[in-house]
């Protein structure tokens, strides 16, 4: 097979992985960066080329599109689905997952277990929306924020209302949520490629943070996860639209709770903490699943 894989960078680990998975299984494989893409919108005959040359004969696409480069990056993909491309994940799946708003009012509208989440355009609305979750402690999110950062922890009532009214002087997008204490300031990750949770991971977040995630000096370990919680992930990527995702879920007092849906999880520590070959099983999922215009969408939505 001939596999592209999008990333702007073919240094990172996920990306050297994911060539040496294809590699190792005798496939073609090539990197090409995002943004050095461009599209030829011509009626019946969809194109993509890059650095002057047109890019034929793929039969699958890897989309490891950075958060900040969301809107371009799905038009890449979206490309390569009319072109009649497999792609891992199609372009309208990792939107809905990108939206985090959206994202959660898919999964509450499914039954998932959620924190309870509120969110509001008007400032007046400020003192309502914090008694929705709750009240302090909550947690306050930027809806384009990712790997932890825009996301605040105010720890009282007065707190929240500044943070609040500063993101609103910025015309920053964000949520409120209760924050999950019992948590102790650790999540679950759960990888899901298919139907299946292939691998799971513990994150605990370093002494006086509450963010788990790696990139923040979070620490990550094997773990054994419940039935409810192998259900959830598989349940909660499906209704993204996800055949690969990474599933973070909170234990707490009333259940498991997904805080979020990742469309491009890393691979460096989910392959550390549980020693699976997470890359191998990614490209045969491929393997057994791409086929020419096999997508929901092809292109469209």
């Amino acid at each position: 097979m001939n596999i592209a894989i999008l990333s702007r960078n073919p240094k990172l680990y996920s990306t050297r992985r994911l060539v040496e998975a294809c590699q190792q299984r005798g496939h073609e494989v090539h990197v090409y960066n995002t943004l050095k893409c461009y599209m030829d919108i011509a009626s019946l005959r969809p194109g993509i080329s890059y650095k002057g040359q047109r890019i034929n004969g793929v039969d699958a696409v890897i989309p490891r599109i950075g958060a900040s480069i969301t809107e371009y990056g799905l038009a890449v993909v979206r490309q390569f689905e009319m072109m009649g491309v497999f792609p891992l994940n199609e372009s309208v799946a990792i939107g809905r997952s990108r939206d985090k708003l959206r994202a959660l009012q898919l999964l509450s509208r499914k039954g998932i277990g959620l924190p309870i989440t509120a969110f509001a355009n008007q400032a007046e609305n400020t003192h309502d929306i914090i008694q929705l979750v709750g009240g302090a402690p909550l947690v306050i999110k930027l809806l384009e924020g990712t790997q932890g950062r825009g996301v605040v922890l105010a720890e009282t009532n007065k707190a929240a209302e500044s943070v609040i009214d500063a993101f609103r002087e910025l015309r920053a997008n964000f949520m409120v949520q209760e924050f999950i204490r019992e948590a102790g300031g650790a999540d679950i990750r759960c990888f899901v490629i298919g139907e299946k949770v292939v691998a799971a991971m513990k994150r605990q977040a370093k002494e006086g943070e509450f963010r788990s995630n790696l990139h923040r000096g979070g620490v990550a370990s094997l773990v054994k996860i419940t039935p409810e919680e192998r259900s959830t992930a598989v349940r909660a990527a499906r209704i993204m639209g996800l055949n690969v995702a990474g599933v973070d879920i909170l234990r707490s007092n009333h259940g498991s709770v997904v805080m979020e849906v990742n469309s491009s999880p890393g691979l460096q520590g989910i392959e550390a903490a549980t020693g699976k070959d997470v890359a191998a099983m990614i490209v045969s999922f491929i393997e057994k699943n791409a086929a020419p215009y096999r997508t929901r969408t092809r292109g469209k939505g």
